[in-house]
C-alpha cells in the first residue's frame, strides 16, 4: 500500500525530533542532515525499500547505504521504528557512547542491518557501486535468486570528494540499472554554502557520466515519490536522484545554515522545532504508536516478500543444485578441499617474477574457487592479474568475471569492498604498490569493517628500475603493517606466492594485501607454500642454534639474497639461520611459542634485509647493538635494477658485510 502524505508527515518528523533528542543527549553529533532528509528517508523505507528487519540479512533484500555517515541519528530512528537489527529506545538513548551499538557513525557489525560502515565522504557511494556489480553479475549467473536494488543516500560532500567521480563514472559506463543514488543537496558545508567551493552543474555532470537524473522537492512527498518510482522503472542505467532539501528543516532559528550542522541543536532549539512539526516540546523520546503502527505494517509486507523468495529459492533450488551449491558456498565463504593441489608446482631450475607468479596462482585457483572476481587499476598486462578465459564484466555483458576499474584505484578498493560486502564473490583489486597510497582510505575502511577485499601490489620495491623514485614504493608497506586488521604478504618466490593466495582466500575477517615483484627471482630451495600462512619459517639454516649463530630475516625478493649472504658466512663455519618473513601479522598470530622457534632469543644477532623502509622493524630485533639493517630509508632512482641494487647495498657483499660485522 502506498501511505498518505499525512502519515508520511508524521513519520517524517517522529524520525526528525528522534533525532534531534539523541543528539542532544549525547551533547554530540550532526543533527541537520537527519533533520533534512527525513522526508526522503521514510518515503523510502516505507513505499519502496524491500529489507526485512526480521532477516537482515536475507540475501535478495535491496542495499541501502547512508554514505554521509553523520547522519547516523537518522540511521538509528529508522532502525528503532522499524525493527531492524533489535534497536530498542534504550539503544538510542546510549547514542554516541562507550559501548554503544549506536556509533558515532554506522558501523559494519555492530547492528544487523548496516550494510557497510561509513563516515569518510563519498566511500560510501563507491561501494554502494560495488554492491549493484555484485547484484548484476550473481544476476547473470543465477538470475531472479538475485534481483535487488542498491539504494545510497548522499549530501553534497559526498559529491565534492573525488572518489565520487572515479565511482560514478564507472557505474555510468558499465550501465547499471539497479543503482540510485538520492542526493540531499542542501547547498550547506561545515564552512557555510557550498558556492564558495562548489559551482558544478550535478545534472550536467551525471548525464555526461550516463546517468538518468532526476529531480524533486525534498519535502513534497509527492514529488518524492513520483521521482523513486520513474527510478525504480529505470532499468538501462544509474540514476541519480537531486532532492532540494533545507538542512534543519523546520528549526526556528539554525535552518539553512552552517550552525545546524555538526553540533547539537540545543534545548530551546529543539523545543521549537517540536513546536514547529506540531509535537510537544516538553516530550524527549517520544514516538506516536501510529509510527510505529505504520512501519510494523511495512516491515510485515516486506517480511511476507523475504518468505516468498525463500519459497522461490527452494524451488530454484531444487530445479538447480548444482548452482545452488555453487551460490551458497560462495556466500559462506567456503573454500574446495584440496586446492592448493589445483596450484601446479614451479620448476626449481627456473626463476620467475612473484608478479607472473601471481598471475598462474590465480588462474589456477579461479578455475575452482568461482566467487573469485575482480581486475585491475587498467594495469593487468603489467600485474598479471586478468583471469583467462573468464570474461569481461561490463555493460554488453554482466556474466564475465575480470572487472575493469579504470585509473581509479581509490574508487577500485573502496569497489572491491562493496562487492565482497555483498555476498557471494571475493573482489581482489590490483595496481603498482607505489599507488596503495591512493587505495589506503578504503583499505582502511575494509580492515574496520572486517570486510576480506584483497589487493593485488606488483612491482614492490626500487627493482622497478627505470621508472624511478615516483614509482619505486618505500614507505608504503609500513604504512599497511601498521594499520590495525591488514595482513600484507610480500612472497619470496612463486611458491610463496601460491602460499599467499590460499592464506588471502582462506582469511575472511578482514583484508589481505599481496606484494609481488616486477624482477625474476629464484625458487627458494628450502621455500614452502604451506607455511606461508603461519607467517615466517627458517628457510635456510647450518649449524647449531647459539648465541653465536647470526640470523637473517627478510621478506620478499631479499629472501634469496639474505641465503646466498648466509651460506657465504657459514662457508667461514659459522652457524647461520634465513628465516623468510611473508607476514608480520601472520608471524604475530602464531602465538609466543612458534614465534620463540623461528626466532629464538638466543639468536642476538641479526640481520633485517628488505627493500622498503626500516622502520617498525625493530619489532623483530633482540638487542639493538647486535642487529644490522640493509633496507630504503630514502627514495629510489631511475635506473637498470641491477645497478640501483649495488647503489642501495642490496648486494650479497654488502649483506654479508653486515652480518659479518657481528661476529
Amino acid at each position: 500500500m502506498k501511505y498518505s502524505n499525512e502519515q508520511l508527515k508524521l513519520a517524517a518528523n517522529t524520525v526528525r525530533c528522534l533525532s534531534a533528542d539523541m543528539i542532544d543527549k549525547a551533547n554530540s553529533g550532526h543533527p541537520g542532515a537527519p533533520i533534512g532528509m527525513a522526508d526522503l528517508a521514510v518515503s523510502l523505507w516505507l513505499n519502496h525499500l524491500l529489507v526485512d528487519p526480521r532477516s537482515p540479512s536475507w540475501a535478495n533484500r535491496d542495499r541501502l547505504v547512508f554514505s554521509g555517515g553523520h547522519a547516523s541519528a537518522l540511521v538509528y530512528s529508522l532502525f528503532h521504528l522499524s525493527g531492524m537489527g533489535g534497536v530498542t529506545m534504550d539503544d538510542v538513548k546510549t547514542f554516541r557512547q562507550v559501548g554503544s551499538r549506536c556509533a558515532g557513525h554506522p558501523e559494519r557489525g555492530l547492528i544487523p542491518g548496516i550494510e557497510v560502515t561509513t563516515g569518510p565522504l563519498g566511500q560510501g557511494i563507491a561501494m554502494g557501486v560495488g554492491f549493484a556489480i555484485a547484484e548484476r553479475m550473481e544476476n547473470a549467473r543465477d538470475g531472479s535468486v538475485c534481483d535487488h536494488r542498491t539504494w545510497v543516500f548522499c549530501g553534497d560532500g559526498d559529491l565534492e570528494e573525488g572518489i565520487s567521480h572515479e565511482a560514478c563514472s564507472l557505474a555510468g559506463c558499465l550501465k547499471l540499472g539497479k543503482l540510485c543514488l538520492v542526493y540531499d543537496s542542501n547547498h550547506i558545508s561545515i564552512e557555510g554554502d557550498t558556492s564558495i567551493a562548489l559551482a558544478d552543474d550535478a545534472r550536467k555532470r551525471f548525464e555526461a557520466y550516463g546517468w538518468k537524473v532526476l529531480e524533486c522537492d525534498g519535502h513534497n512527498f509527492d514529488s518524492i515519490d513520483k521521482a523513486y518510482r520513474k527510478a525504480v522503472k529505470t532499468e538501462d542505467r544509474p540514476v541519480l536522484i537531486i532532492a532540494t532539501t533545507h538542512i534543519g528543516y523546520g528549526c526556528p532559528t539554525k535552518h539553512d545554515t552552517a550552525d545546524v550542522h555538526g553540533a547539537p541543536l540545543g534545548a530551546e532549539e529543539t523545543k521549537g522545532l517540536k513546536s514547529a512539526l506540531g509535537f510537544d516540546p516538553e516530550k524527549s523520546f517520544y514516538v506516536p504508536e501510529e509510527v510505529y503502527g505504520l512501519f510494523a505494517e511495512r516491515a510485515a509486507k516486506c517480511h511476507r516478500s523475504a518468505n516468498k523468495w525463500t519459497r522461490e529459492y527452494k524451488e530454484w533450488k531444487k530445479a538447480n543444485p548444482d548452482k545452488a551449491a555453487v551460490r551458497e558456498a560462495a556466500y559462506a565463504n567456503a573454500l574446495p578441499a584440496g586446492l592448493s593441489d589445483s596450484i601446479p608446482p614451479f620448476d626449481p631450475a627456473k626463476t620467475v617474477a612473484t608478479r607472473a607468479a601471481c598471475g598462474t596462482v590465480m588462474n589456477a585457483i579461479a578455475q575452482s574457487v568461482p566467487q573469485l572476481v575482480g581486475g585491475s587499476a587498467d594495469l593487468a598486462p603489467s600485474n598479471k592479474t586478468y583471469m583467462k578465459g573468464l570474461g569481461d564484466f561490463g555493460a554488453a555483458s554482466y556474466s564475465g568475471r575480470n572487472l575493469h576499474y579504470g585509473i581509479r584505484e581509490l574508487a577500485m578498493t573502496a569497489v572491491a569492498n562493496g562487492v565482497t560486502a555483498h555476498g557471494g564473490f571475493r573482489c581482489f583489486g590490483a595496481t603498482f604498490f607505489v599507488f596503495a597510497d591512493y587505495c589506503k582510505p578504503a583499505l582502511r575502511l575494509a580492515a574496520l569493517m572486517g570486510v576480506p577485499s584483497i589487493l593485488v601490489f606488483s612491482h614492490d620495491s626500487f627493482y622497478v628500475g627505470e621508472d624511478g623514485p615516483t614509482h619505486e614504493p618505500v614507505e608504503q608497506i609500513a604504512s599497511l603493517r601498521c594499520t590495525p586488521n591488514v595482513v600484507t604478504i610480500r612472497p619470496a618466490d612463486a611458491e610463496e606466492t601460491a602460499g599467499a593466495w590460499l592464506a588471502a582466500l582462506k582469511r575472511t575477517d578482514g583484508p589481505t594485501c599481496i606484494l609481488t615483484s616486477r624482477q625474476n627471482l629464484p625458487i627458494l630451495e628450502g621455500g614452502r607454500r604451506a607455511l606461508v600462512e603461519k607467517g615466517a619459517y627458517v628457510v635456510f639454516q647450518q649449524g647449531d642454534v647459539s648465541e653465536r649463530t647470526v640470523g637473517f630475516i627478510a621478506s620478499g625478493s631479499e629472501v634469496s639474497l639474505a641465503v646466498d649472504a648466509a651460506k657465504k658466512l657459514a662457508s667461514e663455519g659459522i652457524a647461520v639461520r634465513v628465516v623468510s618473513m611473508p607476514s608480520w601479522e601472520l608471524f604475530a598470530k602464531q602465538g609466543d611459542d612458534y614465534v620463540a622457534e623461528v626466532l629464538p632469543r638466543a639468536v642476538k644477532k641479526r640481520v633485517i634485509v628488505e627493500a622498503g623502509s626500516r622502520f617498525g622493524w625493530e619489532r623483530w630485533s633482540v638487542n639493538a647493538a647486535t642487529t644490522r639493517y640493509v633496507t630504503m630509508d630514502g627514495f629510489g632512482a631511475s635506473g637498470p635494477c641491477k645497478e640501483l641494487a649495488v647503489k642501495f647495498g642490496f648486494t650479497v657483499e654488502n649483506v654479508y658485510a653486515a652480518a659479518r660485522s657481528l661476529v
